[in-house]
């Protein structure tokens, strides 16, 4: 299967990741998908579901598990303002990824230890789904994840039911 030229995702997985499968079977496990990953539901066949990601990959995962996204972000009931920048998330994203870049660097080159490694990677998480003009940003400073169109955010999903309801109707980052 390719790569949809309209990515639209139904659901996220839940905020621990979601284990997935080959097929609706569980003795053929595929990988993990990772926390909040956006995914659109493809169909279902009892409690399995099977889900696409951005990229096309498809896998079934345990339909009951997905986070489901809403039909619209909130505060989508009004026309958005361009006042959210997207180039201030866009450049923490790119700081934790060269920060992770040069942990793995410094393992693979050896001059830090599997332990080393292992206690300076736990926690760090970074999470965006780039598609043409189409970008889903997630920012764990705000607990959600944002749709990008290049000139605005708009919160997508929030990781923190609270943190949805603290953006208020403007739907903005708080």
């Amino acid at each position: 299967m390719g790569i949809p030229s309209e990515f639209h995702p139904t659901h996220v997985a839940p905020a621990d990741g979601l284990q997935t499968w080959y097929s609706p079977d569980p003795t053929r496990p595929a990988v993990r998908l990772d926390p909040l990953l956006p995914v659109r539901l493809a169909g279902t066949e009892g409690n399995w579901a099977r889900v696409v990601c951005a990229n096309g990959w498809t896998a079934w995962v345990d339909g009951r598990l997905l986070v489901t996204l809403p039909h619209r972000p909130p505060g989508t009931g009004r026309p958005l303002g361009t006042t959210d920048d997207p180039r201030p998330l866009l450049a923490a994203l790119e700081h934790a990824l060269a920060d992770y870049r040069q942990l793995v660097d410094e393992y693979a080159d050896g001059r830090i230890d599997l332990a080393t490694y292992q206690a300076r990677s736990r926690g760090l998480r970074l999470g965006a789904v780039l598609d043409g003009t189409h970008a889903w940003l997630l920012d764990l400073d705000h607990s959600r994840w944002f749709y990008c169109d290049g000139a605005q955010l708009q919160t997508f999903a929030a990781v923190d039911p609270d943190a949805a309801e603290a953006a208020g109707s403007a739907g903005e980052r708080p």
